[in-house]
């Protein structure tokens, strides 16, 4: 990881010059839960200015850093970055809370107004269910496309529900597991199915030991309830 984070920064600022801010990692690769094989590096690249010239400057590098296995980095001007916090409620507190600055300032974005934050947090909660539950409905017959669909979800759930956790006050650290057992003790959620899938992408038990259907309905359940526990603190 630290290979590829020098590189890529070394790329930037070849590629930039002077018009590169800042460089940082932010996620699981800066906050303790970086897993080789199933994690991102995500990386925010704040520059002075944003035009076609930029974009075609970055275009090798880019190209590059996707082939690495990673999200291409976001470009942002350092006004974009002041500004952007009530339209990326989660995203900007992401950067906040779990950061790496690898070139250049700390360029943060305030803190972003709390009931824009858990409207999103409800808004990405409930999409990221309905989308499941499409997928889920095409699949169910196939355990192992079934299977793959609930371990390509579970990390996406967990970060939602740090953020729930947020929203009721419980600083849940970063690591899913950690968040898993937190949501149980908030939300009264079933952790099994989570810690079952967490351990099929950390590739502690094998496919076939894992049953997708036996697991789905206690999963969705899960959701759901902190979804339930969310959108209460809307109607408050």
């Amino acid at each position: 990881m630290e290979k590829a984070l020098r590189e890529l920064v070394e790329r930037l600022r070849k590629a930039y010059g002077e018009r590169l801010l800042s460089v940082v990692l932010y996620g699981s690769g800066a906050g303790g839960d970086y897993h080789p094989r199933f994690s991102d590096l995500n990386i925010l690249c704040v520059l002075q200015t944003i035009s076609p010239r930029e974009l075609a400057d970055g275009e090798g590098l880019f190209q590059w850093w996707r082939k690495q296995g990673n999200p291409s980095p976001l470009l942002l001007t350092e006004a974009e970055a002041a500004a952007s916090s009530d339209c990326f409620a989660i995203e900007f507190r992401d950067i906040r809370s779990h950061r790496r600055v690898l070139y250049g300032k700390d360029v943060t974005a305030a803190e972003p107004d709390p009931s824009i934050y858990r409207a999103q947090v409800e808004h990405d909660l409930r999409a990221k269910l309905l989308r499941l539950r499409q997928k889920a409905a095409g699949t169910y017959s196939d355990p192992d496309l079934l299977r793959r669909l609930l371990a390509d979800s579970v990390s996406t759930f967990c970060v939602l529900f740090r953020h729930a956790l947020a929203l009721h006050g419980v600083d849940a650290p970063p690591l899913k597991r950690e968040v898993i057992q937190q949501a149980r003790e908030r939300f009264g959620i079933d952790a099994l199915p989570f810690e079952k899938l967490l351990d099929l992408r950390e590739e502690r038990i094998k496919p076939r030991e894992l049953d997708p259907s036996a697991l789905l309905a206690a999963y969705l359940s899960g959701i759901a309830a902190v979804i339930e526990a969310v959108d209460r603190l809307g109607r408050q």
